[in-house]
C-alpha cells in the first residue's frame, strides 16, 4: 500500500514537473516572440543607419538648404536686373530681402509645431512643393505685388522645411555623427552662398533674372524626386496640442539660448550687411576684385559652419554652447579691431576673412541644446525645438541689419565693428547663464 502511494506521489510529481517545464518553454517562447516583435518594430522606427556619412539621404537634404539658401541669397545678385525688368526702384526690389526675414521669423516655429502633428514625409514633400511654386511665381511674376507675395510664400515655409529636415537626423546618421549631420545641413547654405548665388548671378546677368529662377525650379523639381527615392517614410507625429507645445518656450536653458543665437547673429550682420562697403571704401579693395573677396569671405563662412560641428561633439545639452563663450569674447575684439581695418588693407582683409570664420561658430551647438533640452524635458515639441535656430539667428539678422543702418547713416562704416562688439558680448553674458551638468559635459 505504501509502495502504491509512493508511486501515485513520484507520478505526481513527475507530471507536474513536466508541466512545469512546458509552462516554461512556453513563457521563453513568449518572450521570444515579444522580443522579436520589440526588435521588429524599432528597426521600422528606427532604420538601420549605413556607417557612411554621405549617403543618399544626407546629401539629399543638403541639396535642400542649398536650395533654400540658393532661393534666398539670390536676390542680392540679381537685385539690378529685377529692378530694371519690373520698372521699379532698387531700394523697392531691396525691401524683399528684409520683408523675407520679417515674414520668415515668426512663420517658423508655428510652421514647425503645426508640423509635428502630420506624418513627416508628406509634410516635408508639402513644403518644398510650396517652396516650388513660389519660385515658379518669381520666375513668371509680371510686377512687384506678385513677386513680393512670391518671396513671402517661400519665407513662410523656408524655416519649416530645414526644421523637419534636421528631424530626420537619428534615422539617416549614427549617434556619432550627429553633431556633423547638424553642421553640413547648415552648410548647405553657405555653399549655395559661395557657389550658387555667384552661378546664380551670372546666369540672370546672362540670360535674364527669370531664367535663374527657371534654373532653381528644374534643380527643386530634380530634388523632389530624389527625396522620393531616398528619405524615410517612417514618423512619429505627435498628439499633443499646438499651443502646449510653446510650453518649450518656458525652460530657461531654451530662452538663454534663443538670446545668445540672436544676439551672436546680430553681432556678425551689423557689418556684414555693409560687407561690400567695408571691402570698397575702408580697406580700399577695387571694385573689380569685390566679387571675388565676397567669394572668400563665403568659402570663410562655410568652413566656419563646419567647424561648428566639432564644436558641438564637445558635450551634450547646453554644454556646447556653454563653451562657445570664449569664441563670443574673442569675437568682440576682432569686431572692435575692425574700426581700424582702414589703415593696413592687407591686415584689415584678413581680419574680415578671420571674422568669417567666427560668424556661424554657434550654430551646431545651439541646434544640440535645443534638441537635446526638448528630447529631455518637452519631447511633444521636437519640431518647434529643430525650428529655433533658424528663427533666433534670422531675428538677429532683423536686429543687426537694422543697427547697422543706424549706425553707418549716423556714425559712418568705421563704428559698424565696435556696436557689433556689444552683441557679442551679450552673446557671452547670456551663456554664462548656463550651467551644465557633469552628465552634459562628459565628465
Amino acid at each position: 500500500m505504501d509502495g502504491h502511494a509512493q508511486d501515485q506521489t513520484s507520478d505526481m510529481a513527475h507530471h507536474n514537473q513536466e508541466r512545469e517545464n512546458s509552462q516554461q518553454r512556453e513563457d521563453r517562447q513568449q518572450r521570444e516572440n515579444s522580443q522579436q516583435r520589440e526588435d521588429s518594430q524599432q528597426r521600422e522606427d528606427h532604420p538601420v543607419v549605413r556607417s557612411r556619412f554621405f549617403t543618399p539621404a544626407v546629401i539629399t537634404l543638403i541639396a535642400l538648404s542649398f536650395m533654400l539658401g540658393l532661393s534666398e541669397f539670390i536676390m542680392v545678385g540679381i537685385l539690378p536686373q529685377i529692378a530694371r525688368g519690373l520698372q521699379v526702384s532698387e531700394v523697392t526690389v531691396g525691401n524683399l530681402v528684409s520683408l523675407f526675414a520679417v515674414a520668415y521669423a515668426p512663420a517658423t516655429p508655428i510652421g514647425s509645431a503645426l508640423s509635428a502633428r502630420f506624418p513627416r514625409f508628406a509634410t516635408h514633400m508639402t513644403l518644398v512643393a510650396v517652396f516650388l511654386v513660389g519660385n515658379i511665381l518669381c520666375m513668371i511674376a509680371p510686377n512687384y505685388p506678385i513677386l513680393l507675395i512670391a518671396r513671402i510664400m517661400i519665407a513662410l515655409v523656408a524655416g519649416t522645411t530645414v526644421a523637419v529636415s534636421m528631424t530626420y537626423a537619428p534615422d539617416v546618421a549614427s549617434a556619432s555623427n550627429r553633431t556633423r549631420f547638424i553642421a553640413w545641413v547648415f552648410s548647405g547654405f553657405s555653399i549655395a552662398s559661395v557657389v550658387g548665388v555667384p552661378v546664380g548671378t551670372w546666369v540672370a546677368g546672362t540670360f535674364g533674372w527669370r531664367v535663374a529662377f527657371a534654373l532653381i525650379v528644374v534643380l527643386t523639381i530634380m530634388l523632389m524626386l530624389a527625396m522620393i527615392v531616398v528619405l524615410p517614410r517612417n514618423s512619429h507625429p505627435m498628439t499633443i496640442g499646438f499651443l502646449p507645445q510653446f510650453r518649450l518656450f518656458a525652460d530657461r536653458r531654451i530662452r538663454l539660448g534663443v538670446f545668445a543665437v540672436m544676439f551672436g547673429a546680430a553681432a556678425s550682420y551689423v557689418f556684414y550687411t555693409y560687407l561690400t562697403p567695408i571691402m570698397r571704401d575702408e580697406i580700399g579693395i577695387p571694385q573689380r576684385f569685390v566679387s571675388f573677396g565676397l567669394m572668400i569671405f563665403g568659402a570663410a563662412c562655410l568652413c566656419s559652419n563646419l567647424y561648428s560641428g566639432r564644436l558641438a561633439n564637445r558635450g551634450t545639452g547646453v554644454a556646447p554652447l556653454a563653451r562657445i563663450r570664449p569664441i563670443y569674447l574673442m569675437q568682440a575684439v576682432l569686431l572692435c579691431l575692425l574700426a581700424f581695418a582702414g589703415l593696413q588693407p592687407i591686415v584689415g582683409a584678413l581680419l574680415l576673412i578671420v571674422l568669417g570664420l567666427f560668424m556661424y561658430l554657434q550654430n551646431s551647438a545651439s541646434q544640440v541644446l535645443y534638441m537635446d533640452v526638448a528630447a529631455q524635458a518637452h519631447p511633444g515639441s521636437m519640431n518647434l525645438a529643430a525650428s529655433l535656430n533658424s528663427m533666433s539667428f534670422n531675428i538677429g539678422i532683423a536686429l543687426g541689419s537694422a543697427v547697422g543702418g543706424v549706425v553707418n547713416d549716423q556714425l559712418g562704416l568705421v563704428w559698424l565693428g565696435p556696436f557689433g562688439a556689444v552683441f557679442a558680448v551679450l552673446a557671452a553674458l547670456t551663456v554664462s547663464g548656463l550651467h551644465p551638468t557633469r552628465a552634459e559635459l562628459g565628465a
